[in-house]
C-alpha cells in the first residue's frame, strides 16, 4: 500500500495533523488547569466546547470539500488555527470556551481528506488493506499525541504546549494542502450544484446504519479507557495505566493490519458485535496484568471495526456527496467519543468498573444489532467509487 504513489506522503502528513488534533484536548486542559489555576471540572468544559464543535463540523467541511476541493478548505482551516490557538494561551476561561468550540468547527479536516483521498487513490481490492492502514494511523495518533502533551506539560508553560499543539495541527493542515492529494477518480466529474443527488437518496438505511455502528464503535473505545482507569483506582494501581492502554493499542494496531491482509472482508456489525462482546469479560479482571490481557483481546477488534466503518463510507457515498458523507462519519465518531464518558462513567457509579465494562460493550451490541437491522433493508441504487452505478447489496454495510 506504501508503494501507491503519493499514499506515503499523504499518510504522513495525516498522522501528524491527527496525532496535533487529537492532542488538542489534553493540550486545553493541561492549560486550564495548570494555566488558569481551574478545577479539572473547568477543563472538562473546555475540551467539551472543542468537541461539540468537531461534531457540528465535519459535514459542513465535508460539504464545503465537495463544492470547493480540499486545499481552499485546508487552508481556511489554517488560518483560523492559527488564530485560535495563538489566542488560547492568553484569553480569561468564557472566551476560551468560544475560541475552543471555533477551533473544532473549523478543524484541520485531516481525518475527511485522507479518508477521501484512499478511496480514490487505490483500487477495489486494494482499499480495504488501505483503510487498515488508515485505521492504524489514528491508533497511533491517540497513544502518542496525548501523552506526549502530558510530558511537555510537566516541564514547559501550559501555554507554551497549547501553542506548540496548534503549530502542529497548521503544519499538518498545510502539509496536506501542498501534497492536494486527488478527492475524484479521473472518471468522476465534479457535480454541478442542480446535479448533487439529494441527501435521502444516498443517506438510506445503509448509510444509517454505518454511521449508528461509527457511534457504537467509539462508546466501547472511549468507555474502556474510562473503564481500565477506574480498575486499576480501585485495585491502587493507576500508575500502570498508561502500560495497559498502550498493550491496548498495540493489540489495535495488530488487528488492524493483520485485518488488511485477510483476503476477504468480514461484515462491520459482526466486527462491532464481536468487539462488543469482548469487552464485557474485561469487567472481571482486577490488576493491570487481568487487564493487558483482556485488552490484547478486545484491541484486536478495534483498528479492524473502525476500518471497516470507512471502507464502508467510501462504497456507498456517490463522488459527489463524499465529503460530507465523510464529515457524517467523523461527527458520529466524535459523538460517540463524547458520549462515551457519561454513559460509562454513570454505570461504574453505579456498579463499579465492571459496571463499566459491561456498559461500553452492551453499547457495542446494541450499535452491531441495529446496524445489522438497517443493513437488511431493501438496498438502494448508488454510484460506487469509481463511478459505476451498481445496486448495493448487504456486504456494502460493512
Amino acid at each position: 500500500m506504501l508503494a501507491v504513489p503519493g499514499m506515503a506522503s499523504l499518510l504522513g502528513v495525516s498522522l501528524l495533523a491527527r496525532t496535533a488534533i487529537t492532542a488538542s484536548g489534553m493540550a486545553l486542559t493541561m492549560y486550564v488547569v495548570l494555566g488558569l489555576g481551574m478545577s479539572y471540572a473547568a477543563a472538562g468544559g473546555a475540551a467539551a466546547a472543542m468537541t461539540a464543535g468537531l461534531a457540528l463540523g465535519g459535514p459542513l467541511l465535508g460539504r464545503m470539500i465537495d463544492r470547493r476541493g480540499a486545499r481552499i478548505v485546508l487552508l481556511i482551516t489554517v488560518v483560523v488555527q492559527i488564530a485560535c490557538w495563538l489566542s488560547v494561551a492568553v484569553l480569561p476561561y468564557a472566551p476560551l470556551l468560544a475560541a475552543a468550540f471555533a477551533a473544532g468547527l473549523l478543524m484541520v479536516p485531516a481525518p475527511i481528506v485522507t479518508r477521501q483521498a484512499i478511496a480514490v487513490m487505490t483500487r477495489a481490492g486494494q482499499r480495504r488493506a488501505a483503510f487498515a492502514l488508515e485505521a492504524v494511523q489514528g491508533e497511533l495518533s491517540y497513544m502518542v499525541g496525548p501523552p506526549i502533551v502530558i510530558l511537555c506539560a510537566a516541564r514547559l508553560p501550559s501555554g507554551v504546549v497549547a501553542w506548540g499543539v496548534g503549530a502542529a495541527i497548521v503544519a499538518g493542515g498545510v502539509g496536506i494542502a501542498l501534497l492536494n492529494p486527488p478527492l475524484r477518480a479521473w472518471d468522476e466529474a465534479p457535480a454541478a450544484p442542480a446535479d448533487r443527488p439529494r441527501r435521502r437518496e444516498w443517506l438510506g438505511p445503509r448509510m444509517i446504519a454505518v454511521l449508528v455502528m461509527a457511534f457504537g464503535a467509539t462508546i466501547v473505545l472511549n468507555g474502556t479507557d474510562l473503564a481500565i482507569v477506574a480498575t486499576l483506582e480501585e485495585a491502587g494501581q493507576v500508575s500502570w495505566a498508561a502500560l495497559v492502554v498502550a498493550v491496548y493499542g498495540a493489540a489495535s494496531i495488530t488487528g488492524g493490519l493483520l485485518y488488511g491482509a485477510l483476503p476477504r472482508p468480514l461484515p462491520t456489525w459482526l466486527l462491532l458485535g464481536l468487539l462488543g462482546l469482548v469487552t464485557i469479560p474485561a469487567g472481571l479482571a482486577h490488576d493491570w496484568r487481568w487487564l493487558c490481557v483482556a485488552g490484547c483481546g478486545a484491541g484486536l477488534l478495534a483498528a479492524p471495526t473502525l476500518s471497516a466503518l470507512s471502507d464502508a463510507v467510501s462504497r456507498l457515498a456517490p463522488a459527489s456527496v463524499r465529503g460530507e458523507a465523510t464529515g457524517l462519519q467523523s461527527s458520529a465518531l466524535g459523538a460517540g467519543f463524547a458520549l462515551g464518558v457519561p454513559i460509562v462513567g454513570g454505570a461504574i457509579d453505579a456498579s463499579g468498573p465492571a459496571g463499566g465494562f459491561a456498559a461500553a460493550g452492551l453499547a457495542g451490541l446494541a450499535a452491531a444489532l441495529m446496524g445489522w437491522l438497517l443493513s437488511r433493508r431493501s438496498p438502494v441504487r448508488t454510484r460506487s467509487v469509481r463511478g459505476d452505478a451498481g445496486l448495493l447489496g448487504a456486504s456494502d454495510a460493512r
